[in-house]
């Protein structure tokens, strides 16, 4: 199968990655708002839980889904923030792919969140009813980055704030012109 390049030169592909909790949503979302229009937020919980409903296993169906609409997005030239627990073993390989033909800057991050500090946040979530700590510990994997050393770890030491901001500025995001309106 013959692959084809997304993007351009010009658009930025972030992934960001790590545990339940661990601060992902909250970071892709403050990337979004700080940059305004531009864009496009794919988010694993939304294609899965919400679009597909489908439970998190190996070859399931939002793996593909995550990978067509962050193409799509960067096709239409769009910047991209794919964001989610994406386990190694399971969304490696297709972030492989997505990383080789993308024809912009590849950034990824994994946010590296202690057991301990994970069950602390997750208490304060809406999720947390429906999600228990004894669940929560048997999905927990410890420093589950993608091989090759593609990713930027940050540490549970990093604000909200201060991780936007890295992303923001290490992306090349702070830099470039917002879209319209």
């Amino acid at each position: 199968m013959r692959r084809m390049r997304v993007g351009t030169g010009q658009t930025p592909l972030v992934v960001l990655r790590g545990n339940s909790a661990s601060g992902k949503s909250s970071v892709a979302a403050g990337v979004r708002d700080r940059f305004g229009r531009g864009v496009a937020l794919v988010a694993q919980d939304n294609l899965r839980r919400v679009v597909l409903r489908e439970r998190d296993r190996p070859g399931a169906a939002n793996i593909g889904l995550i990978d067509l609409t962050a193409r799509y997005a960067l096709e239409a030239g769009y910047h991209v923030v794919v964001e989610g627990i994406l386990s190694a073993d399971r969304y490696g390989e297709m972030l492989a792919r997505l990383r080789a033909d993308h024809r912009g800057p590849t950034h990824g991050y994994y946010l590296d969140v202690p057991l301990d500090e994970t069950l602390a946040r997750h208490a304060g979530k809406p999720i947390a009813d429906e999600v228990d700590a004894a669940l929560l510990r048997e999905w927990y994997r410890p420093r589950d980055v993608l091989p090759g050393g593609v990713e930027t770890v940050i540490g549970a030491d990093s604000t909200l704030t201060a991780t936007i901001d890295r992303v923001m500025t290490e992306t090349g995001l702070a830099g470039l012109p917002r879209w319209g309106i």
